[in-house]
C-alpha cells in the first residue's frame, strides 16, 4: 500500500536528478536572500526555503531507494564517493534545518546550529553541480510532458507545506524553544544583556574619544564633521535586532535620528542612496528614504555603548538583520546609487 503509493509519487529518475539540483539552487538563493530579510511582510521567503526544503528531503529519499541496490552489489565506480558525500551533506544540512526550527541548538566552537546548517547549505551546491557532472543525462521531453507529473510535483510542494505546519503545531503542543522563534528562525536572548557579534575579522583596538569624528559628506550641501560632544543624543528607540547568527532581542537606544544628522548637513537632490561606514572599512548602503528612519545610537538599555556593541556610536536600523547595524560608525556618505564596493568590504574589512 505504502509502497505503491510512493511509486505513484515518484518523478522519472532523470526528473528527479534535475529536480534535486532545482531544489538545491532555490534553496542556496532563499537562504542567502533570507540573512538580508527581517521585515515580517518578508516571511513568504522563509516558507518557501523550509517547503522547498522539505520537498528536497523526499526526492532525495526517491534517490537514495533508486541506488540503494546497486550500491550493495558493489557497483562502484570513481565517481561513487563523491555521490555518497554529496547525500551526506544533503541529509546533514536538511537535518540541521528541521532541528533549528524545532528548537534544537548546539554550539560548536563559533559556530550555531544554524551556522553549520548555512555552511553545509552553501557546500552542497557545488557537490550537486559536480555530482550531476559525473553522472550527467540530459533532461527528455518524456520525463516531464503529461498531467502526471504536473500532478506528482503538487502533491510534493503541498506536502512539503503540511509538514511545515505540523512542525509549528509540534512546536505548539511540546512547548519547544522552537515556538519562540521568529519567522527568521532566530530564537530571542534572555536575561540581561545580548551577545556581541562582529561582522568576520572586524575587531578594531578601542575607539579613542577624543579623536573619533563622524563625518556627513558625498551629496550633501553642507559636509559636516561632528564630534561626540556635539552630537544631540536625545532621541529615543524601541527595536528588535535579529542577528544572522540565529538571536533576537529587543532593546531601547537613545541617540540621534539619522535624518536629522542628513537634514543639519542638506541633501542634495540628486541622493538616493545612503553609505554608512565603520573604522573598520565595512559599509553598508540603504534607500534615503529608509534611512531618514534610523537612529545612530550611542546608549542601549540606559548605558553607553560598550566597545564591543559599536562605542562609540552604531547604526539602529529597525527592519534589517543585525549584520546591517553598522558598528564604530564614523562617516555617512550621500549617494546617487548604492554602493556595490560593499560587497567587496564585507570579505577584506577588518583585515586591510
Amino acid at each position: 500500500m505504502v509502497g505503491s503509493s510512493l511509486a505513484a509519487l515518484e518523478p522519472r529518475p532523470r526528473l528527479v536528478d534535475w529536480s534535486i539540483l532545482a531544489c538545491v539552487l532555490v534553496e542556496a538563493v532563499t537562504g542567502l536572500v533570507s540573512l538580508g530579510a527581517g521585515a515580517v511582510a518578508q516571511w513568504p521567503l522563509f516558507w518557501v526555503h523550509r517547503i522547498v526544503g522539505l520537498t528536497l528531503f523526499v526526492l532525495l529519499f526517491f534517490k537514495l531507494r533508486r541506488v540503494k541496490p546497486r550500491l550493495r552489489r558493489g557497483r562502484w565506480d570513481r565517481a561513487t564517493p563523491l555521490s555518497v558525500l554529496t547525500a551526506v551533506v544533503a541529509l546533514a544540512a536538511l537535518a540541521t534545518g528541521v532541528a533549528w526550527v524545532l528548537g534544537v541548538d548546539a554550539d560548536l566552537a563559533f559556530w550555531t546550529l544554524l551556522n553549520v546548517h548555512i555552511g553545509l547549505g552553501l557546500l552542497l551546491v557545488p557537490l550537486v553541480v559536480l555530482h550531476l557532472r559525473a553522472r550527467y543525462r540530459p533532461v527528455r521531453r518524456v520525463d516531464f510532458e503529461g498531467r502526471r507529473t504536473a500532478l506528482q510535483y503538487g502533491a510534493l510542494l503541498v506536502g512539503g507545506a503540511l509538514v511545515a505546519r505540523s512542525q509549528e503545531l509540534v512546536n505548539r503542543v511540546a512547548g519547544t524553544e522552537g515556538e519562540r522563534r521568529r519567522f527568521t528562525g532566530s530564537k530571542p536572548v534572555d536575561g540581561e544583556g545580548f551577545p556581541v557579534t562582529s561582522w568576520v575579522a572586524d575587531d578594531p583596538d578601542p575607539v579613542d574619544l577624543d579623536a573619533w569624528r563622524l563625518r556627513v559628506d558625498g551629496l550633501v550641501e553642507s559636509p559636516l564633521t561632528l564630534s561626540d560632544e556635539t552630537l544631540d543624543t536625545r532621541d529615543q528607540r524601541r527595536a528588535l535586532l535579529d542577528c544572522t547568527s540565529g538571536w533576537y532581542t529587543v532593546e531601547d537606544w537613545r541617540g540621534v535620528s539619522l535624518g536629522t544628522v542628513l537634514d543639519e548637513a542638506g541633501v542634495d537632490g540628486g541622493a538616493r542612496w545612503v553609505t554608512v561606514h565603520s573604522v573598520t572599512g565595512y559599509r553598508w548602503s540603504f534607500p534615503l528614504t529608509e534611512a531618514r528612519g534610523f537612529l545612530l545610537a550611542t546608549h542601549v538599555g540606559g548605558e553607553r555603548l560598550s566597545h564591543g556593541h559599536g562605542f562609540p556610536l552604531r547604526l539602529v536600523a529597525p527592519q534589517r538583520r543585525g549584520f546591517q547595524w553598522v558598528k564604530w560608525v564614523t562617516r555617512i556618505e550621500l549617494r546617487r546609487g548604492r554602493d556595490t564596493s560593499q560587497y567587496l568590504a564585507t570579505l577584506v574589512s577588518g583585515v586591510t
